[in-house]
């Protein structure tokens, strides 16, 4: 046997090989049959080339990966992977192989390729190379870390003062997160843990997760894989051990202000030593489909690739240069050398050794064994540098903003057997500065408390509930509005006992005071009487959270466009792709807790702004409940190669729910980011866990694996995991 491919009832591959270097050959093979079209946009994204085909809406990716240096960093960590670990190189080079037989085959035996986006497109697919998976690894995860958040805190200090930096403080839009939960078998049914969860990411067609069983005589292992990488990093059940991550919300990657000259010779930047260097400097192209090519400078002083900026400053003359320093640039080193030690993890010991060599993405992880084991640790690379770096964009030529070194990755235990992670403040907090609000781990943690004892299939209960508790502090002020008849407040015991701490809700009572008890009008007296009535749940079909989507929508916008606001509208002519992270209204949107509790923001009065978005909503109801509008909005490409791809459902949930549906309150309520995939792992039984992606395991419209898992993730329900081959259909080699 060299490598065979059997599909269970969903079509996800199960490939089982005589070697590891086969199995990986195999998994890039059946990758290209399944994933050809997703394979090749994440092989041009990793290049900077995407533009050549996608057009100009791609042009300022391509500058980012270019200028970052995101090909060359991954052609330099594969280069030190086969020098330090020439066994894991190999194995990554089979995948490649497999990739390019993949793509071959399949274009050969149809003359032009099944996908039909390569039709629309006129492209073929593309050579891979051997580092071309640590690119799109790299790719996939440049944006992770946030460092645009520093960018974003530089202005709003600039414009509100220092003390807005915490005011705005938030899991900000594009940052990445994740629920996870690990439960000890002395709070499950069976005796062995379960481990639980789901990532948040932007939802893509395909999606990002890929389910793939790998098989040879030295593991075995189910999970999700990245489609372009092989072996299986974040999420896998070897059947003795599994694992699963959540984004640790560390910070380590850092921006320079740099000093650029222009001389005869090049570039120089100034130096933390006074003195000027020559910095590597050439000049690139990108091909730009439908308009002029684009040539873009390349230069990367001492700290960094600069990504922003140049000796002659922004697009707008603004005098700005920004370089970008990450671990892999630096090291060479993207943690490949982890990847195979976990497949042939057999206990926590095991995976905890293997995630040693763990660099990016810096991740919680939440480990058991079928012998008891338990692991609950960060793993990744972090620098040692100064506080200053992880706040904003630091001076390249000042002393005191090296790098000295890297943290050792905190570890953490378990509380009342079971650890929960949602990107909140964790054992992770030395290493970050913004975490996610604490909204859905504590609400994971109460819903694991109301129950003793815990099955596999218990846990859809906990994927999918949503509960709301930062809808608190908007409740709040629509508690002391005043009616039109009686002049009184209305008070709400919902308001008081719902997911309230009594210092939270006297904070935010005395920080929402009105200053005049303008009475409310009949329609918005009925209307925030039912608010404070709802159950906070942003079920797809509730009325009734669908009006307060729309109230706090209405909020966000009239705070973002209150004058006392208005300086920080304007954002820095920083590259399109960082946008996301200076736009206004989305940081009001998701700092609108922090917005509402403060004492003082900068005199807005908050009560008047409540009242004015109350009696408009009253005025305009939305026409349906919450799932008419909270749409599922995920990225194709091509939105257009699939006749199908138009119709999207309806979703329950919100950003700060377990079921994390995260739409922009203020801009739209239609939702970019959501659980990427669902897993239960079983320590007991590995053929009791289930999984389920948004799509399906094929990523070809029309295909019958396309969409078929989509019913299952809307109603929260999982598809079962099966690893006996004596259960699967083989497939042909033809």
């Amino acid at each position: 046997m060299s490598a065979e491919t059997y599909r269970d009832a969903w079509g996800i591959p199960h490939l089982r090989a005589d070697t590891p270097h086969e199995l990986a050959r195999a998994q890039g093979r059946v990758t290209a049959r399944d994933r050809a079209w997703q394979l090749e946009v994440e092989r041009h994204r990793a290049q900077g080339t995407s533009a050549s085909f996608l057009g100009p809406e791609a042009l300022s990716w391509d500058r980012l990966a270019r200028r970052a240096r995101l090909a060359d960093t991954a052609r330099r960590c594969f280069t030190a992977l086969e020098q330090k670990d020439p066994e894991t190189a190999a194995w990554v080079r089979a995948y490649a192989d497999g990739v390019n037989e993949g793509l071959t085959e399949t274009t050969h035996a149809t003359s032009t390729h099944p996908a039909p986006e390569f039709a629309r497109t006129g492209l073929t697919p593309g050579h891979w190379d051997p580092w071309t998976p640590l690119g799109v690894w790299l790719a996939t995860h440049i944006l992770f870390a946030g460092f645009p958040a520093k960018l974003w805190r530089e202005h709003i200090a600039a414009h509100l003062g220092p003390e807005a930096v915490a005011l705005f403080a938030a899991d900000g839009p594009g940052t990445a997160g994740s629920n996870g939960w690990l439960v000890s078998g002395e709070r499950t049914t069976t005796g062995h843990a379960l481990i639980a969860g789901d990532p948040h990411r932007f939802i893509e067609d395909p999606g990002v997760y890929q389910q793939i069983h790998l098989s040879c005589p030295e593991f075995d292992v189910v999970g999700l894989a990245v489609p372009g990488v092989p072996g299986v990093a974040h999420f896998g059940h070897t059947g003795t051990v599994a694992w699963a991550i959540t984004n640790a919300m560390a910070d380590y990657q850092d921006l320079y202000r740099e000093r650029l000259r222009r001389t005869g010779a090049g570039v120089e930047a100034l130096g933390p030593d006074g003195t000027w260097h020559r910095a590597a400097r050439h000049t690139e192209t990108i091909h730009v489909a439908g308009e002029d090519t684009v040539e873009v400078e390349i230069i990367e002083t001492d700290r960094g690739p600069v990504i922003a900026g140049g000796p002659e400053g922004l697009d707008d003359g603004t005098p700005a240069a920004l370089s970008l320093r990450y671990p892999p640039r630096v090291t060479a080193d993207l943690g490949f050398g982890a990847l195979l030690p976990l497949l042939r993890a057999r206990r926590v010991a095991d995976v905890d050794r293997a995630l040693d060599a763990w660099a990016e993405p810096v991740n919680v992880v939440q480990a058991a064994d079928t012998e008891g084991g338990l692991l609950h640790r960060v793993a990744g690379r972090v620098p040692v540098r100064p506080a200053a770096n992880g706040l904003r964009p630091v001076p390249a030529w000042e002393p005191g903003h090296e790098w000295a070194g890297w943290h050792t990755p905190p570890r953490a235990g378990l509380t009342e057997g079971v650890a929960v992670m949602a990107n909140q403040r964790g054992p992770s907090t030395p290493l970050g500065v913004e975490f996610a609000a604490p909204h859905r781990a504590d609400r994971i943690t109460a819903l694991l408390a109301g129950r003793e004892r815990w099955s596999a299939s218990d846990m859809p209960t906990i994927h999918t509930d949503t509960h709301l508790a930062s809808a608190t502090p908007l409740l709040h002020h629509l508690a002391t509005l005043t009616t039109e008849t009686t002049g009184t407040t209305a008070t709400s015991p919902t308001t008081a006992t719902s997911a309230t701490s009594p210092t939270t809700a006297s904070t935010a009572t005395s920080a929402t005071s009105p200053t005049t008890a303008t009475p409310l009008t009949p329609k918005a007296a009925a209307l925030r009487d039912r608010l404070l009535a709802w159950d906070r749940r942003m079920d797809a079909d509730s009325a009734d959270a669908a009006a307060y989507a729309a109230v706090r929508s209405a909020v966000v916008r009239r705070l973002a466009a209150h004058p006392a606001l208005a300086p920080a509208a304007v954002a820095p002519a920083y590259p399109e792709v960082l946008q996301p992270w200076l736009a206004l209204v989305p940081r009001v949107a998701y700092a609108l807790e922090h917005l509402l509790r403060a004492d003082d923001l900068y005199g807005i009065d908050r009560a008047a702004t409540v009242r004015a978005a109350l009696e408009e909503i009253a005025g305009r109801p939305p026409a349906g409940p919450w799932g008419d509008t909270h749409r599922l909005a995920p990225w194709r490409a091509l939105p257009d190669a699939d006749p199908a791809a138009g119709d999207e459902p309806g979703l329950s949930g919100d950003h700060d729910c377990v079921l994390c549906t995260s739409a922009v309150p203020g801009l739209t309520d239609r939702a970019a980011r959501g659980p990427a995939a669902r897993y239960v792992w079983d320590l007991a039984d590995r053929e009791n866990s289930r999984w389920v992606v948004p799509h399906g395991a094929s990523g070809v419209p029309g295909s019958p694996h396309h969409r078929d898992q989509q019913p299952l993730w809307l109603d929260g329900e999982l598809a079962p995991v099966v690893t006996d081959f004596d259960r699967l259909t083989k497939e042909s080699d033809d």
